[in-house]
């Protein structure tokens, strides 16, 4: 039987209830990969990469759905500073798992740009794209902000989440 496995890739910048919304309706794949961006396509400023891959084990753990996984194939592919590209995600996951069904999971912001992805056209050809919006309206952003202003963030992420970015004081300025 061919493997169904689910990529969403998003900076989780930091991982955000928004994103358990998604992930949530992703119960259906036999594996579904997190993975969070190594080095931003459009020059998005994030949280360290290493910080990030370990608030997303700690989400993991939280949402405790039996067929996550914390990927890291973006720097497994990475060529210095350079922006990863989907493709070339998808390229390497295709190596990893030949024989799988592979499907790329956007958000709603992201497929309304899916034009501007490298060659949009050709991954709509090879592999399945899925835009999952997330039903609860919670953003990385909102999370940075109400850290920023001194603000719990308890309602917008999930409970190890809050506790790393408060012991570690990640986007405190």
């Amino acid at each position: 039987m061919t493997a169904s496995i689910a990529i969403f890739g998003s900076a989780f910048n930091p991982p955000s209830l928004g994103h358990k919304s998604v992930i949530e309706r992703l119960a259906h794949f036999d594996k579904v990969f997190l993975l969070p961006s190594y080095s931003h396509a459009w020059g998005k400023q994030m949280l360290d990469y290493d910080a990030r891959c370990k608030l997303v084990e700690a989400f993991i753990e939280d949402v405790s759905q039996y067929n996550l996984e914390l990927s890291q194939l973006e720097k497994e592919i990475a060529v210095g500073d350079e922006a990863i590209t989907t493709f070339a995600v998808l390229e390497a996951f295709e190596q990893k798992y030949p024989e799988a069904n592979l499907t790329f999971v956007v958000g709603p912001d992201n497929f309304l740009n899916f034009g501007k992805f490298f060659k949009a056209d050709e991954i709509m050809q090879r592999w399945q794209v899925l835009a999952c919006p997330e039903t609860v309206k919670v953003r990385s952003t909102q999370i940075r902000e109400q850290i920023i202003n001194g603000h719990t963030i308890s309602h917008l992420t999930t409970k190890n989440v809050a506790r790393m970015l408060h012991e570690n004081k990640w986007y405190d300025e």
